[in-house]
């Protein structure tokens, strides 16, 4: 799993009526875009995250992160 700032962790929740949880990708702390992660969530609240088989890492294009969104 390779991840840069500013690209989404979407961790799929694990059993049923639990939802997905989508946080930022605030700072990689592993080297070349390896885990673990600071990510912030919705709420502000954040963490560091080395992300399991459960979660997938959604790019943000670079045209979005330079007009920043």
């Amino acid at each position: 799993m390779h991840a840069n700032r500013g690209d989404r962790l979407v961790v799929h929740g694990r059993t049923v009526g639990h939802h997905d949880r989508v946080v930022e990708i605030i700072e990689v702390i592993g080297t070349n875009g390896d885990p673990p992660y600071r990510v912030r969530g919705e709420d502000g609240h954040e963490a560091i995250m080395s992300p399991g088989p459960d979660s997938v890492v959604r790019h943000v294009k670079a045209t979005d992160t330079e007009s920043g969104r």
